[in-house]
């Protein structure tokens, strides 16, 4: 069972936030750059999910990924893919989403504050990395 629909309409928001987050590195706008890449990397995990079931209301879609290979939803000939996917969406979930919109509430630190060029460019790369290897295996299934 496909869900076409949801899985394409989560591709155009993976897309678009990264096409957002690599104008925003280049204007300078790393906390924009680090939010926009975190929404990419978001949107390439639930593009995955939403091949084969709704999409859990969540900012962290790896558990949700992780079943699907369990479950042998996903071709192991993807393994390797999702071997690498899972921890670029671990390490940009929801700490890294709330980070981005509120800052470190703790410390009282602002978003603008938190993130340099150097975390900007780590969190665009990541979600380079997270489409690409998403839109393989999107690209497969839907074939």
């Amino acid at each position: 069972m496909h869900f076409k629909d949801d899985a394409e309409y989560r591709k155009r928001l993976a897309k678009g936030f990264l096409e957002e987050a690599r104008l925003n590195l280049k204007h300078q706008l790393w906390r924009s750059c680090v939010d926009n890449s975190q929404l990419s990397i978001e949107n390439s995990g639930r593009m995955l999910i939403a091949l084969f079931k709704p999409v859990e209301k969540s900012h962290n879609p790896s558990r949700q990924i992780k079943r699907l290979a369990e479950q042998k939803k996903l071709s192991d000939d993807f393994k390797s893919h999702i071997d690498e996917i899972v921890p670029i969406l671990e390490r940009f979930g929801i700490e890294e989403h709330f980070m981005t919109d509120y800052g470190d509430e703790t410390t009282r630190t602002d978003p603008w504050s938190l993130f340099d060029d150097e975390d900007a460019k780590e969190a665009l790369e990541m979600a380079e990395r997270c489409y690409s290897l998403a839109e393989e295996i999107y690209t497969t299934y839907l074939q």
